[in-house]
């Protein structure tokens, strides 16, 4: 059959991108690398009656109603709000760090204090970045900054990324500011919200179009072969003249031409728990590896909208370089933001931006972090503006 598109990859980017082209009367064929759909949104019921997702949590918030009413087509939703706390100094406190979390870190006079002075320099309900809350001239502040960055960013970071935070790109710090506010919310969007049947019904009816052929099992790179030179791409030994929609890995599209990009992976301890073992969702540890080699640990039954009365299940979350051919660490989750990286992925997306029909779309491909939210919007975007 000859199709107008081929997307490799059925996570967010291809899946949307699939349904948006196929009811535009497109034919379409989706080539995933896994045995199953949802890319690293992908979850299943477990035997103790637990909805587990199996690449770690996925939590879905947006302020865009453009994703909510695309993805809504597919799935009705429960309403979730989650909530993190972190292991500081023997205790539990709210994550991303507000005033509740001075309040109980800090005696009664001087959190009292602390609180009055950062509204008085960023006034309620402001969200400072870590890395601007250290530059703060004000003594008080600064050491408050410092505390914070000790407590909360440093280690987590060394262990989730394996560099400082000064090394890293701002932006990844950013994600995570301290929020000078009593919302003990980790998310503050319109739209928290959880799809009713899981992440897997979701896609199963997302891909379900009559223009749309799903492969599982299937490794792209069999079928595919870009030629930069030529500027072309082959499929299964014929020039393909559709678009291509890659949402790959980029630097295996030319055969690691430029040396691998950097990525982070997680492995996960899965076990059984018994329901309420953990005061929060997600307990994250903020702590130098030699006390706590993990970043933190999710229960997945607290996430359902009936969560378990007697047992649940837990993940607890180790990070690694990510490296495609180890036993453990060989799944690519986030890229890792450094000068060096960003100059590196930019050398593969000028040597394939020579091809016009191969279009680069997705966290892997684009080589940068995308929400769920955000890759909807992207590929929507995206396919409105391909030119057929």
């Amino acid at each position: 059959m000859a199709y107008d598109a081929i997307i490799v990859g059925a996570g967010y980017a291809g899946a949307v991108s699939a349904r948006w082209l196929a009811e535009d009367g497109k034919t379409v064929l989706v080539l995933e690398k896994r045995n199953h759909i949802g890319g690293n949104a992908y979850d299943r019921m477990d035997e103790n009656g637990v909805r587990r997702h199996v690449y770690g949590p996925h939590l879905f918030h947006t302020n865009s109603k453009q994703a909510v009413d695309f993805l809504s087509r597919f799935t009705d939703w429960y309403p979730f709000e989650h909530r993190v706390l972190g292991w500081i100094e023997g205790q539990t406190v709210p994550v991303p760090f507000n005033l509740t979390s001075i309040e109980k870190l800090f005696a009664p006079e001087k959190a009292e204090h602390l609180k009055q002075e950062l509204i008085k320099a960023y006034g309620m309900e402001c969200k400072v970045p870590i890395l601007e809350l250290r530059k703060n001239e004000d003594p008080e502040i600064k050491e408050l900054a410092e505390y914070i960055f000790e407590h909360v960013f440093k280690y987590y970071t060394m262990k989730q990324w394996g560099y400082t935070a000064e090394e890293i790109d701002p932006a990844v710090t950013a994600r995570v500011p301290v929020h000078i506010s009593y919302d003990d919310r980790y998310f503050q969007d319109t739209y928290q919200i959880m799809p009713a049947e899981g992440y897997t019904a979701l896609f199963e009816k997302m891909l379900a179009h009559e223009n749309i052929t799903v492969r599982t099992g299937v490794d792209a790179l069999d079928h595919v072969c870009v030629d930069t030179e030529a500027k072309k791409i082959l499929f299964d030994g014929e020039v393909f003249a559709g678009d291509l929609i890659w949402t790959g890995l980029v630097d295996s599209l030319l055969g690691y031409r430029f040396g691998a990009l950097p990525y982070r992976s997680l492995e996960f301890d899965v076990r059984t728990e018994k329901a309420g073992f953990q005061p929060a969702v997600t307990v994250n540890y903020p702590t130098p590896a030699e006390i706590h080699p993990y970043t933190r640990i999710s229960d997945y039954g607290m996430m359902m909208q009936t969560p378990p009365a007697g047992y649940t299940t837990a993940a607890c979350e180790y990070p690694y370089a990510y490296d495609g051919n180890a036993e453990k660490g060989n799944v690519p989750y986030y890229p890792v933001f450094t000068e060096d990286s960003k100059a590196q992925y930019s050398r593969y997306a000028r040597e394939l931006a020579k091809i016009p029909n191969l279009h680069l779309l997705g966290r892997l491909a684009e080589y940068r972090y995308y929400n769920m939210d955000s890759m909807t919007e992207r590929a929507l975007e995206f396919c409105r503006g391909l030119k057929h």
